[in-house]
């Protein structure tokens, strides 16, 4: 039975870089039902890890830890936004805030952040699976106004000036539902 601490398990996933000593420290976390994210989160940045290895301890936790998968999933796609950067792969980071987002449809943050992933250049991630995502993110956020600007945004950059300009009014529009004047 292995009895290592919480700082022990903290330290492997900070310090090591042996994929089997990590794989261990976690099995015995996961045994041990720990369940603190600050703990897991030690181990996303282990920049020894590769994406592979980080999204299977991702998803492995997400099952166990089912409470915490919108967590997780933020962490992740926030791991691969900046880890992998350098590499112009936003793929991984669109992946997770999408998962994010089936977790805690109205959490705006998940589409918003996902819009930061974009690379004009590369169009990466395709431009019309933001706005497909945003849009869908519509239907369940309390407050989307955020959203209908990004969306603005991007219908701007695909030449739609049509939709982008819906999307501005709409904006608009919920701009003046919710302003202190509007209950006059």
């Amino acid at each position: 039975m292995d009895t290592r601490t919480v700082e022990e398990i903290r330290r492997c996933f900070t310090a090591s870089s042996d994929f089997n000593e990590i794989f261990d420290a976690f099995e015995v976390a996961v045994k041990n039902r720990l369940n603190d994210v600050e703990l897991y989160r030690q181990l996303f940045w282990n920049s020894s890890l590769t994406a592979d290895e980080i999204r299977l301890f991702g998803e492995k936790l997400a099952v166990e830890f089912p409470e915490t998968k919108y967590d997780i999933y933020c962490w992740l796609a926030s791991v691969f936004e900046v880890t992998y950067a350098t590499n112009d792969n936003y793929d991984l980071a669109f992946y997770y805030f999408q998962r994010a987002a089936e977790a805690r449809p109205a959490e705006q943050d998940p589409y918003l952040d996902a819009c930061d992933c974009y690379d004009p250049d590369l169009n990466v991630p395709p431009l019309q699976n933001l706005i497909d995502f945003l849009k869908s993110g519509l239907k369940h956020v309390t407050h989307p106004k955020a959203l209908y600007k990004r969306l603005a945004y991007f219908y701007e950059l695909a030449g739609d000036a049509e939709k982008a300009e819906e999307c501005h009014r709409e904006a608009d529009r919920l701009d003046q539902l919710h302003s202190p004047d509007s209950s006059a």
